[in-house]
């Protein structure tokens, strides 16, 4: 009888940890992926000012070529 209550106490056990484990190790495998560095907007504002400054420094550029002013710029 004792054999027999053993058995089944390693039975259950054997049961309970085959169903725990797998679940666990697949929560930790499904783990969230981490959040992106930079979602593109930071590079397009960025992208944007290159080409704002680019466009001041040919409008300046530009401009006392076709101006009539008294000041001599360049």
């Amino acid at each position: 009888m004792a054999a027999r209550t053993s058995l089944g106490v390693v039975a259950v056990a054997v049961f309970v940890v085959g169903i725990v484990m797998p679940a666990a190790v697949a929560a930790a495998a499904q783990a969230p992926a981490p959040a992106p560095a930079s979602d593109g907007t930071s590079i397009d504002q960025g992208i944007a000012y290159v080409l704002m400054l680019v466009a001041l420094v040919l409008t300046y550029l530009i401009h006392p070529l076709d101006a009539s002013s008294p000041y001599k710029l360049f």
